[in-house]
């Protein structure tokens, strides 16, 4: 009988886990992951930025969960020895009639308690000279961060506090009531008296096991990347993001420095056949049936087919997605960029076909289910493992009182 089980061994899995080891000193946690190693899905497949919060809503939870996780992130690298860089980022207008968007998204970074700056082009050429713009504004608490190794660092202090592992292992079935949960696996059978679910592309899946109706259905959308050949890295010297199509759910390609020096270019975003789908050639008929069959799919897909269709060119045609590109730096080339891995983002869509845009944890009887936590979730790791804890904390608290 564990006291914890989770379910999902990356960054948002781990962070709870090490959560819970600081706040229940002794306590029997359990991480059950399918893969064979942390940070597999998700976490290992992204950009490894550490966001500021400069788009979310004032008042959501990633707007603060961003901007706290951010200075927790930075804290945790520093006393671990884990690589990062604070590099900053800009955010540049391309064009005239983006110019009242980009104000917006200055006055919301101020809502946002950040330190953002207007900046003038010359300014701009002095921080990134081959840049194209009209206008731009200035985020320097952005950084980038190894997010596989803060995973395992979480994974140590986890060992470090008596948690089990169990890697390789796929859960099947949840049995669950008010005294806790019974969890059948592909290898064995475990009980404890509360279950986390932090499965990202399968959260939906898992809460539907544990009877738990969430309204929403995980949607997998794959962003694909290009890399700048290492003769153009100097091309970028922090990270340059374009104001976001205000029409378009998803921020539009922009260039990522990486830790190890590397130059990434993108993503695009398109329907992945299979939720856990990084190449055109991954496809899984149950995944992709349940899209297409699952009405919100639709009633988001309709609206922004325009956007869409753009997004798909893209995806199999280099030439289109260089110019995408060039708007930001118009002295790239073709020999200047190469294919490099893909990522899934797990977006939930909810019946109506709105867009989940916040973190979103569900309670079960003896359980917990984070349903959406797409970017900046990596940023915010140690924050939300700290609500989740929170959370688990007033729910025991609660029963004790009852009885």
């Amino acid at each position: 009988m564990y006291d914890f089980l989770i379910i999902g061994g990356g960054i948002i899995g781990l962070s709870t886990g090490m959560a819970l080891t600081n706040r229940y000193p002794g306590a029997k946690i359990v991480i059950v992951e399918k893969e064979k190693e942390w940070a597999h899905h998700q976490t290992g497949h992204n950009s490894g930025v550490i966001h500021s919060g400069i788009y979310y809503k004032p008042g959501s939870y990633k707007a603060r969960f961003a901007r706290e996780g951010n200075a927790a992130m930075v804290e945790f690298c520093e006393e671990n020895g884990i690589a990062y860089d604070m590099c900053g980022k800009v955010i540049v207008a391309t064009e005239s009639k983006e110019l009242p968007f980009l104000d917006n998204l200055y006055k919301r970074g101020q809502q946002n308690e950040l330190n953002v700056k207007k900046i003038g082009l010359d300014e701009l050429k002095e921080i990134e000279p081959h840049v194209n713009s009209v206008g731009a504004i200035r985020v320097p608490s952005c950084g980038i961060a190894d997010y596989k190794e803060v995973s395992r660092t979480f994974a140590r202090m986890i060992k470090e506090g008596g948690g089990d592992f169990l890697l390789g292992t796929k859960v099947e079935n949840i049995a669950e009531d008010a005294n806790g949960v019974t969890v059948e696996t592909n290898n064995r059978t475990l009980q404890a008296r509360f279950l986390i679910n932090c499965a990202g592309l399968q959260s939906d899946r898992i809460a539907k096991m544990s009877g738990v109706y969430a309204g929403m259905k995980i949607v997998p959308f794959r962003g694909e990347y290009y890399e700048l050949t290492p003769e153009k890295r100097h091309l970028v010297k922090h990270l340059i993001y374009p104001v976001p199509n205000p029409d378009f759910p998803f921020l539009g390609v922009h260039f990522t420095r990486m830790i190890n020096g590397e130059v990434h270019a993108g993503p695009n975003a398109v329907l992945a056949f299979k939720r856990e789908g990084y190449t055109k050639k991954d496809i899984n008929v149950k995944d992709l049936f349940e899209v297409l069959t699952y009405p919100g799919f639709w009633k988001m897909a309709v609206p922004n087919m325009k956007e869409g269709m753009k997004e798909y060119i893209r995806s199999y045609s280099k030439q289109a997605f260089l110019q995408s590109l060039q708007r930001l730096i118009p002295e790239l080339t073709e020999k200047d960029i190469v294919p490099t891995h893909a990522g899934v983002r797990a977006q939930a869509l909810m019946h109506d076909g709105g867009m989940v845009d916040d973190f979103a944890i569900f309670p079960g009887k003896s359980s917990l289910h984070v349903c959406n936590a797409p970017s900046p979730a990596a940023t915010a790791s140690i924050k939300i493992g700290e609500e989740i804890a929170g959370r688990i904390a007033k729910h025991f608290q609660v029963k004790e009182e009852l009885a």
